[in-house]
């Protein structure tokens, strides 16, 4: 045969392998929803009003291979210089076990947030030791499953301050000068919109600390320096201030903690625990607290609880706390941890041990303090009498000429003013490095010899300052030293755990959809993942490139004018946006407008994020069909028509539908002097049909960790840039770094800037018409879905011509009437089946909210719906009295093996309890714990590692 009777076929590859139905499943699908193509089913579900809106103008995709090419092309023109900038962000190894068997493990990076603990107990007990790791190492006991990054924790330090202090006269926080840079650009944009006036100044210097709510103090401070902040502390405690310490976690193995001290909250990064640097992020900051304030903490915080076993597990506690249910009163609007990241660093901890990490701060140290008197050999004046890793150097008029030096040789130092620059030290300086550092400032004087140093140099840390109590002592960090025992701890808890890797996550409103190799694989190129986020931009030309290509393909999605992509969490997105809206008023003179509508199927981010920008919530209501009521809308924008700044609203709406008075919506809003913020969760069902920016939006976020890929990590890391109209587009973030010079909402330029080659790649990889096709069969798969189970459980919510967008929402209270079984009942019982649960009673309670995404083939869909079929059946023999109402597989569900092999009690048998279809025995996930008790958990809370004795006692 020859050559030419073979196709070429020119198809992209990646399309069909990031979605599922095949082209035959498509057309039985829809059969079953009665259309004859794909095309028509769409014209039935988007409103007329909004088609042809999308303004999607991609070229056609890329092979898996050629994107691979064309990214490693924009990455080689990242320069990597050695980095001494420090200033939160430091060089560090990632142990190659960690690296491989989480950090690129699907099992840990396509999981989602716990909130379901029985399938989440192997990344639970992963945050738990990363709490543990934070309370020890800062002193104080109690510390969050992680926050964004160190500049927003500090943000969060200071309104968690307002709100507990007792000095309420005051509205003014102190910030030292020695705090990072970026950490105070963000504090200042947090600060400004709640009215809270920033006094930076040098705490050395502070005469009046009732002149404060608050404090925050950096430990070591950011120029080198080592203070002995106990008499401060005892002077703001004296006039009912509280105080917030920014540590490095790092030296705090060496220093005595902020909480010795008498610190009120400590907070940070753990980035260098293992965490790449990442031109930024996402890097998981800590925030640790007294027990007395545990209630108002923010963040999420993992607890020990049991199961109905009475055997110990693990689950989010106190959630009572956060902004899903308090909303307009939460204390935060974040929504996610940086799950995946502070689970490295707790890994990290784990490998190392108490030992090791200790003899890590050491050499650095050490290596810190055979330098300076190196340079002071040298001639060169170190400013710094006490230091931990950082110094700062008085080098006058050759400053400009040193950092020239410097970079001719590749390295990186701190740009502090024209006369002084600063070095940081971290894991990865060796001795030849110190030498070389020498080298650069000699002038042609004969080098120190190194050894000669060594050996007669000694700890530059105060004594006073040294630290005299233990860290570390649970077994946890005493035990998988070794790389296989800490490959089998981590097999172990992934086991634990249900993720993508494992079976169809269905959660509405979430979109796991498929996290794709191709995707991943650069995020750990050290191209991307080696760059200091403060590196001169001409060694950043790659991300540079990168990230204006992405801004450039987001608008293209989205049908905005411009894009930032700073914010680093969806919440975050959220808030930047409101910002712009905000400042654009402000610009106008229209200070006054500070109402914001939110209907009251809103996401609970969304009133806890206007709360945070000064503005006050006014709850619009929805109809019967769950779209906004026009007429409360129109009336309550008419009332407020001379203080209305904006609306929030999702579309399609949190029901899952289309709402066809979108136009309507935004006109009636810009009529009265508001803007339309359209959150950007559901995009999922939007992208290549129709685009916010057209059809009436002023501004939207985008989850890219939801709509364009970024994986989920077991609740973070998440992205929420923002796409903004033109008027807008002057009050996007903006950062020292940046040509806009203020209004930081992160502490790094482009937030999360290591995972944005995902999304640039699953666009790069998907074309124009790969995006507009997943679009579509996100939409198919979900009308499937509903259409096969809408017999078993009524669809709530549906559009005009009877199908749902992205998402469907079946209607369980009447079952609980029926037969007793609550939703809860029926998202533990897919636990026995290998489900993850879909969302629980969001938006509306005693529902599940299912979205299937398009990477779902026809056969895992069906395997969904048989499930939840068979589950129907099991309440059917509730309520016709073949089983127990009390004693019944899904009262009693999940089920363990452990009960599974005791003694057997219930009224039904035990292959109806773990193998309620044939398909299991051949795959059978098998949840480590039974229903974990929430009541006990909060009632006991204990939220680091308990000791052995306590699992004992359980």
């Amino acid at each position: 045969m020859s050559l030419a009777q073979f196709p070429l076929d020119t198809r992209n590859e990646f399309v069909p392998r990031h979605i599922g139905p095949r082209d035959a499943d498509v057309q039985a699908m829809l059969e079953l929803l009665g259309f004859d193509g794909l095309d028509a089913m769409i014209a039935s579900v988007v409103p007329d009003s909004i088609k042809g809106t999308s303004v999607l103008d991609l070229p056609a995709g890329q092979g898996e291979a050629e994107a691979l090419a064309a990214i490693k092309a924009i990455a080689s023109k990242n320069q990597l210089f050695k980095s001494y900038i420090g200033q939160g962000y430091y060089p560090c190894h990632t142990p190659s076990p960690i690296l491989r068997n989480l950090l690129e493990n699907p099992a840990w990076y396509t999981a989602y947030t716990p909130y379901q603990p029985e399938i989440s107990q192997g990344r639970l007990e992963a945050l738990l030791n990363f709490q543990t790791l934070v309370s020890d190492l800062a002193g104080l006991p109690v510390a969050n499953a992680s926050l964004l990054d160190e500049g927003t924790a500090a943000a969060e330090a200071m309104t968690f301050c307002k709100r507990l202090a007792k000095n309420k006269a005051s509205n003014a926080f102190f910030a030292s000068q020695h705090c990072h840079p970026q950490t105070l650009d963000v504090l200042r944009t947090r600060a400004e919109p709640l009215g809270i006036e920033v006094v930076i100044g040098d705490e050395r210097e502070l005469t009046d600390a009732s002149a404060y709510f608050g404090a925050l103090l950096q430990y070591p401070a950011a120029n080198g320096d080592l203070f002995d902040y106990r008499e401060l502390v005892a002077r703001f405690h004296a006039v009912g201030a509280l105080v917030a310490v920014a540590a490095d976690l790092l030296a705090l193995t060496l220093l005595t903690p902020p909480g010795e001290f008498g610190a009120d909250v400590a907070l940070g990064s753990a980035q260098r625990f293992g965490v790449p640097l990442g031109f930024g992020g996402p890097h998981a900051a800590y925030f640790a607290t007294r027990d007395a304030f545990k209630r108002d903490m923010p963040g999420r915080l993992v607890g020990v609880s049991i199961d109905r076993h009475g055997q110990p597990a693990l689950r989010l506690a106190m959630q009572t706390r956060e902004q899903h249910i308090r909303r307009e009163k939460a204390t935060s609007n974040i929504c996610t941890a940086q799950v995946l990241l502070a689970n490295i660093a707790s890994m990290y901890a784990v490998y190392h041990g108490p030992q090791g990490l200790t003899r890590i701060a050491q050499r650095v140290h050490q290596l810190t303090a055979i330098l300076a008197a190196g340079l002071t050999q040298l001639g060169v004046t170190v400013e710094q009498e006490a230091f931990f890793d950082t110094l700062t150097l008085a080098t006058g008029s050759q400053t400009a000429e040193r950092h020239a030096q410097a970079r001719a040789q590749r390295l990186n130092l701190r740009e502090v003013d024209a006369a002084r620059l600063g070095l940081s030290l971290d894991e990865t300086t060796t001795p030849a490095d110190v030498e070389q550092l020498w080298a650069l400032f000699a002038d042609g004087q004969a080098l120190p010899v190194f050894a000669e140093l060594a050996a007669r140099v000694g700890s530059r840390l105060p004594a006073a300052l040294r630290r005299q109590s233990a860290i570390l002592s649970h077994p946890v960090f005493n035990r998988y030293h070794s790389e296989t025992e800490l490959m089998r701890y981590l097999r172990k808890l992934a086991d634990k755990d249900l993720a993508l890797d494992r079976s169809m996550i269905p959660l509405g409103s979430c979109t796991m959809k498929l996290n794709a190799a191709s995707e991943m694989i650069p995020v750990t190129w050290a191209e991307f993942g080696a760059l200091h986020p403060f590196a001169p931009a001409e060694q950043s030309q790659g991300y540079h490139e990168l990230t204006s290509e992405l801004e450039a393909m987001l608008c293209q999605a989205t049908g905005y004018d411009a894009v930032s992509l700073q914010p680093n969490a969806g919440s975050q997105g959220e808030y930047a946006g409101l910002l712009a809206i905000r400042a654009y008023h402000h610009s106008r003179g229209d200070d006054q407008r500070d109402i914001c509508l939110i209907p009251q199927s809103a996401h609970g981010t969304n009133p806890a994020t206007a709360a945070m920008v000064g503005m006050r919530v006014v709850v619009t209501a929805c109809d019967a069909r769950g779209n906004v009521d026009l007429a409360d809308l129109k009336a309550k924008a008419e009332e407020h028509q001379e203080r209305l700044a904006a609306l929030m609203i999702t579309y399609p709406s949190t029901h899952g539908v289309f709402e066809e008075g979108i136009r309507e919506i935004c006109a009636i809003i810009h009529a009265n002097g508001g803007q339309v913020y359209i959150d950007g969760a559901n995009m999922n069902a939007m992208v290549g049909l129709c685009a916010p920016g057209q059809f009436g939006g002023d501004v939207s976020h985008l989850n890219l960790h939801k709509t364009f890929c970024i994986p989920h990590g077991g609740g973070g890391p998440g992205v929420g840039p923002i796409g903004v109209k033109a008027h807008l587009a002057p009050f996007l973030p903006g950062h020292a770094h940046m040509a806009r010079k203020d209004g930081a909402v992160s502490a790094a330029p482009f937030g999360s800037a290591s995972i944005l080659p995902i999304t640039w790649m699953y666009i790069r990889l998907m074309g124009g018409e790969g995006l507009r096709r997943a679009t579509q069969l996100a939409i198919l798969n979900a009308n499937y879905i509903a259409r096969r189970l809408e017999e078993h459980y009524p669809v709530l919510y549906t559009g005009s011509n009877g199908l749902v967008a992205h998402e469907c929402i079946l209607d369980l209270r009447p079952l609980k009437e029926t037969s007793g079984i609550s939703v809860d009942d029926v998202a533990k019982r897919l636990i026995d089946f290998g489900f993850h649960a879909p969302t629980m009673s969001f938006p509306v309670p005693g529902t599940l909210m299912i979205e299937p995404t398009e990477s779902e083939s026809k056969e895992e869909l069906d395997r969904f719906c048989d499930a939840m079929i068979r589950i129907r059946e099991e309440i059917r023999a509730v309520e016709n009295g073949e089983l127990d109402k009390d004693d019944n597989p899904l009262k009693n569900a999940p089920h363990t093996a452990r009960e599974l092999v005791g003694e057997w009690t219930h009224h039904y048998s035990r292959e109806l309890a773990v193998y309620p279809t044939a398909s299991l025995v051949d795959g059978k996930y098998w949840p480590p714990v039974g229903r974990v008790d929430n009541v006990y958990g909060d009632r006991n809370l204990v939220c680091a590692c308990p000791s052995i004795e306590a699992y004992m006692d359980a």
